[in-house]
Order: structure tokens, then sequence, then C-alpha cells
């Protein structure tokens, strides 16, 4: 019976005491808000956005880190504990489908996005697929920019979580029209179609990861292709590429096409070649830095890809390409701006290696006891675009989930006790001496930039 009660408060906290509190009731909730139990709502007073994305936020926040869902000290019932977190995130889903706020949906949204992010919840969210799929659709459809962008998130986090099952396939089937309708509208927000982009992209590589199901990932990447190829020059047009209210779209769109092209059959490969490569350089010239960074790495990767399909494999305006390239490489124009510059000039270093000596720059990738070598522009597309999905939680991604793993070619998740993880701890002295030694290490090498007119991309 204790046990019960606690059932009640918990499933109060996580989603009617909200209602409550925003709707000003007191303790019988006679004027207030509140949801009965099995997710219904009634039709009560409304009560303002601005109340209610308050006290909702109070209850996102604790989501926010992903140490808030880990136990605090010996003394905590872990079983507790993980049920209480459960009914905030039932409590989160219910209020995904609230109608009188857009505020409390876009909150909720984004309380379900922290915790996938920062926890496996395979199981959890499998009995709940339907629910959270249905509840995304109709917050991309009805919503505005922002709860549209959340609610395009949140799918692709729900699609790493599922992996590539017949559980992911069921939700872009679902979402990958509404998802289309949004990308190809024009009269939608820039933030929520670039948002939906990446998601279509995302969501097609992880049902498609097998390159089985070939149709879907062609049409997935035709719909990209009308987007981003919209930035290319007419034939009258010599004097360089103006960006316009248009071109965040178009990156991301490109971006998304490039993870996708990544899994495609080297047939399908060098069609893309053929369609793309004598197009592509011509975008190097737009004013938009982003814009020439995406088309950099995207070229290296397509020169990656040729190479792999045809070790024979030459470019008839090799000499043209290098000499941009290198260009953008040194680039000192005065009418930019000195981050973007710095940040250019980085990139297509790297891009003109690999476009020229068929070179990369291996970088090493560290999650907990384990370490992941980046050693191809593959590698790095795919690496780079679940890093920003993810955030702060691709590092624990990479530890247990098995999608993941499986694509970055880890094995199964290494399973170490808690003896094990103790002696693999630094003790506080030691890394104090570390981060001593790499400030006084980084401090040297900026000094001697600061009154030099070198790159210091190099040193970050």
């Amino acid at each position: 019976m204790p046990k019960s009660k606690k059932r009640g408060s918990n499933h109060q906290r996580g989603a009617a005491s909200i209602r409550k509190t925003a709707g000003g009731g007191g303790e019988d909730g006679s004027s207030g808000t509140e949801a009965p139990s099995g997710g219904q709502h009634r039709n009560v007073q409304p009560f303002s956005d601005e109340d209610a994305s308050i006290e909702t936020m109070s209850h996102c926040s604790g989501f926010s880190d992903p140490a808030s869902f880990t136990e605090e000290g010996p003394e905590v019932d872990e079983e507790a504990t993980q049920e209480d977190f459960e009914y905030k995130l039932k409590g989160f889903i219910d209020l995904t489908l609230d109608k009188s706020s857009a505020k409390t949906r876009q909150a909720a949204l984004e309380g379900l996005k922290n915790a996938l992010t920062s926890k496996i919840l395979y199981e959890f969210i499998l009995e709940r697929r339907m629910t959270l799929t249905d509840s995304i659709e109709r917050c991309i459809k009805k919503g505005k920019s922002d709860e549209q962008s959340a609610a395009a998130g949140l799918a692709c986090l729900l699609c790493v979580q599922l992996g590539s099952g017949i559980e992911s396939e069921e939700v872009l089937k679902t979402l990958g029209p509404v998802l289309k309708k949004i990308i190809c509208d024009g009269t939608a927000s820039i933030q929520a179609r670039q948002a939906c982009a990446t998601c279509l992209g995302v969501c097609c590589f992880i049902v498609t990861d097998d390159i089985t199901k070939k149709q879907e990932l062609y049409s997935t990447m035709e719909c990209l292709e009308n987007i981003f190829t919209k930035s290319y020059p007419r034939e009258r047009e010599t004097n360089g590429i103006s960006s316009t209210h248009n071109t965040v779209l178009h990156i991301r769109a490109l971006l998304a096409w490039t993870l996708l092209l990544t899994i495609c059959p080297m047939s399908e490969v060098k069609k893309k070649l053929e369609m793309h490569l004598p197009k592509l350089p011509n975008l190097l010239s737009c004013d938009d830095v982003n814009m020439r960074i995406a088309v950099g790495e995207t070229l290296a990767l397509l020169f990656e890809l040729a190479r792999e399909t045809d070790t024979d494999f030459f470019y008839e305006d090799m000499e043209l390409l290098t000499q941009k390239l290198r260009a953008l490489a040194t680039d000192g124009n005065k009418h930019r701006a000195k981050v973007d510059k710095r940040k250019q000039r980085s990139v297509f270093r790297d891009v003109l290696r690999a476009v020229e000596e068929r070179d990369f720059p291996t970088e090493t990738v560290k999650f907990g006891p384990e370490r992941m070598y980046i050693d191809c522009w593959v590698k790095k597309q795919t690496y780079d675009t679940f890093k920003e999905i993810l955030g702060s939680g691709m590092q624990y991604h990479l530890q247990s989930n098995e999608f993941l793993r499986n694509v970055f070619e880890l094995g199964p998740p290494v399973m170490l006790d808690a003896a094990t993880l103790k002696t693999m701890k630094i003790s506080r002295f030691e890394r104090h001496l570390y981060n001593s030694a790499a400030f006084k290490a980084r401090t040297k090498a900026r000094s001697k930039c600061r009154d030099k007119r070198t790159d210091v991309g190099e040193f970050f």
C-alpha cells in the first residue's frame, strides 16, 4: 500500500501537478486544470502559455544534465529512482498532447529529448513508440517553428534508441511523408524545414543501414537533392553565389544527402559522382562560410568514395579545383570575419590534403575506457552528424548504444565491474597536474601566435 501512494504522488509530479500549478488552483484542484487518469484531458478553462511554460520547464530542467539520472549516494533506492524517472517521462508524453499551450508541448518535447540523449531507454519507448510517433506527427503537422524543430529532433533520438529494426521502419513510414511535405513547403519556417531535413536523413540512414531498402533511400536522397541543388548557379551567373535566407536549409539538405551517400551501393555512388561532382565546386564561391565548409567536406568525401570505387579515378578539372581549395585554405580576405577565416582555413587544409594527397588527419575519440579512431571522411561525416544530434550524450551512447556501436564497428558494449572502474579512475591530484601542464602548453602556444599573423585554428 505505501508503494501505491508513492506512485500517485510521482504521477502528479509528472503531469497533473504541472497543470494544477499552472492553473492556479488550490489543493482540491477546483479552479485548476487537472489531467484525469489514462492521459485523457477534460475540457477545462485554459491557462496562459507563460505560466504553463515556466512550470513545465522547471520539471524539464532535471533532464538537462546526465548526472541527474544517476544515483547520488549509496542510500538511494535505485528501483524507486527508476520508477520516479519513468513516471516523469510518462507525464511528458501526456503533455505532448496538450491542446491549450504550445509552450507546454514544446517543453515536454525538450524534456523527452534530454532524457533520450542521456540514457538508454529501449524497453520504455518500445512499449510507447506508437504514442510517441503520433505525438511527434501531430506536433510537426500542427505546431509552429520551435515546436516542429523540437519534434523533429525527438524523432531522430527515437530512431537512434530503437536502432535499425522494424520499429524504426514504422516510425519512418509514419513520419516520412510529413517530413518531406514540410521540407518542400515554401511557406513553412526555415528553422522547421532544416530540422526536418536533418531528421529525414538521419532516420533514413538508421532504417536503411543494411542497404536492402534501396527505394526508400533513393527517394529520400532525391527529395534532399531537389533542395540543395537550388543553390547551384545558373549558366549565366559567373560573379559568385550570394547566400539567401534558404541557404541554411540547402546546407542541411546537402549534409543529410552526404550522410546517405555513405551507405549507397557503389553503382549508385558512381551515378551521384557523375551528376554532382562537376557542379559542387561552383558552390565554393558562395559568400556563406558554412556553405563553403559543407561543400568542401562533401567534396573530400566524394573523392574518397570515388577512389574506393576506382583506384585510377581521374578528375578532369583537378588543377582548377585545387587552386580554389588552396585559396580557401589560405584565405586572408579582410572583408570576412576572423573567426570564419580561421575555421575555413582549418577545414580546407584537410580538404586539400584529401583531394591532392589522399590523406586524412586521424582523430581520436575517447569514451570511458575505449577509444575510437576517425580515420576517413565517411566516418567523420557520420560521427559529426550523430554528435550534433546527441550532444553531450554522444560518449554515453558510444559506450552503450548497440546501433551506434555497430555503425562505428566497436563491437558489443564493454561490461566493466565496479572494481575495474575504480582502478581506472585518475586521482584528483593527478588530474590537477595534467590540467596544469595542458594549460601551460596551451598558453605558450597561443602567446607565440598573438603577435604574428598566423592561423591559430590548428591549436584548437
